[in-house]
């Protein structure tokens, strides 16, 4: 039987592209430009490219997904603030790769206020940025700053004409990345949504799960329903470790068979309208916990649980890491696998040959989303109500000689998508089991 389709949250609207444009707009001076490209396509072998994905920055701001795009904003321009160069209406190419929008295509399904084909965009350019003081773009766009370096060059022609001189450029990315912290309700249903698809593909793998598959297997049954239910596919590289691969964080390989005693780490989320889901769950190969994994994974979620419930407005990520820390410190003291006092082994730093990383990132557009984690180099950043972040304590034990066999090699991670609302927070991956009896009871079916 095929599973339920779900039901699609409404896409983000020409409203909200062209309310953010005016928000960034109105932070920069007058005579200032944004010169912002898309993405390209990027050749993966003979005649075949990588399936393509928009610049999440040029995308934030037009909702434009064909390549080779070109944003420019000029504030205070009379003709329009908006401008997009585009690809060039092409017949014979549209025929093998596809119906291109088109300048005029742009203007009415995207809502800018003028856009140009790319064959004009030599000949256009030059006149948009003539007379502009200061352009901000991405200062690690190669094609960004070439277009920034050839403005210069024509504004310094230009200076014996008695225009204004080209002053310089900023980056673009801080305005806009703090922009993209903040979630519109829009963008939290589309968040919402992908994870839904990721917790629906987790509860698809924990079914599926049985010794003699192959981790890449497990692989297929996720991704699988990630494109069944509308997903383009994953946020980002699918991790099924099992055994000790699941100690490996960025384990991506794949390919190992499960065995009937081990855990599997499945990291995986679905990316739906280029909006990210992030969930990790940790289960038994055969659906049954040792008491050796029990015991460590209800370490890890009782720091997790607890990290999430601390999710509120004026809390930080710094002070739900501190908590986190503190908690997988004490039981790995109360398991044996640490010594002494929980506040002497946090100091010496001990619990960093167990856990490695931080409790949490910004998640959105880009799975490890945009926006600063600090105001200051003392201060860090407070959660305010539309951000949406990952919770994700783990736990990797090595398979080292002064450790006792039964933890030797085990890996647990537990991660949730929670979104920071005015009374607390928002779980959004719920749907997927995290407790041992749930997940037991789950595979038991």
């Amino acid at each position: 039987m095929l599973p339920d389709l779900l039901p699609r949250p409404p896409a983000i609207s020409m409203a909200e592209y062209r309310q953010r444009r005016i928000a960034l707009l109105a932070q920069l001076p007058d005579n200032a430009a944004v010169v912002l490209p898309g993405a390209s396509l990027v050749t993966r072998s003979r005649d075949s490219e990588f399936a393509f994905r928009q610049n999440s920055d040029f995308y934030y701001l037009t909702g434009l997904r064909e390549p080779d795009g070109l944003l420019v904003l000029l504030p205070g321009r009379a003709e329009g603030e908006s401008v997009v160069f585009c690809q060039d209406r092409d017949p014979a190419l549209e025929a093998w790769t596809g119906r291109r929008l088109g300048a005029a295509g742009v203007v009415a399904e995207h809502g800018v206020d003028q856009a140009f084909e790319n064959a004009d965009r030599d000949e256009q350019l030059g006149t948009l940025l003539a007379g502009r003081e200061l352009l901000y773009l991405p200062l690690d766009s190669g094609e960004a700053v070439a277009i920034a370096e050839e403005a210069l060059h024509t504004a310094q022609a230009g200076l014996k004409r008695g225009r204004p001189a080209l002053k310089g450029w900023l980056d673009i990315s801080p305005l806009i990345h703090a922009m993209r912290l903040i979630k519109s309700d829009a963008e939290i249903a589309l968040i919402r949504h992908a994870a839904l698809i990721s917790a629906h593909a987790h509860r698809r793998a924990m079914r599926a799960s049985r010794p003699g598959l192959s981790e890449f297997q497990l692989q297929a049954e996720l991704e699988h329903e990630f494109v069944w239910q509308g997903a383009s596919g994953p946020a980002y590289s699918t991790i099924v470790g099992s055994g000790a691969n699941a100690c490996v964080l960025h384990y991506i390989e794949n390919n190992a068979p499960l065995r009937d005693d081990g855990l599997v780490l499945i990291d995986a989320g679905a990316e739906f309208e280029l909006y990210a889901g992030d969930i990790t769950r940790t289960f038994p190969v055969t659906g049954q916990f040792s008491d050796a994994q029990r015991a460590l994974y209800q370490v890890v979620l009782d720091a997790q649980v607890r990290a999430v419930s601390a999710v509120q407005p004026g809390a930080t990520l710094a002070d739900i890491h501190q908590g986190v820390v503190h908690d997988l410190t004490a039981g790995l003291i109360e398991l044996g696998l640490l010594e002494g006092d929980v506040q002497a082994r946090i100091d010496d730093e001990s619990y960093r040959r167990f856990y490695l990383h931080s409790t949490s990132h910004w998640l959105g557009l880009d799975v490890h989303d945009v926006g600063t984690y600090r105001l200051d180099e003392q201060t860090p950043q407070p959660l305010t109500p539309g951000m949406v972040l990952t919770v994700e304590p783990g736990l990797y034990i090595p398979s080292d000689a002064d450790i006792p066999d039964a933890y030797r090699g085990i890996g647990i991670r537990i991660e949730d998508n929670v979104v920071v609302t005015v009374d607390g927070h928002d779980v959004l991956t719920e749907d997927v089991p995290k407790q041992v009896a749930e997940i037991e009871a789950l595979m038991a079916k």
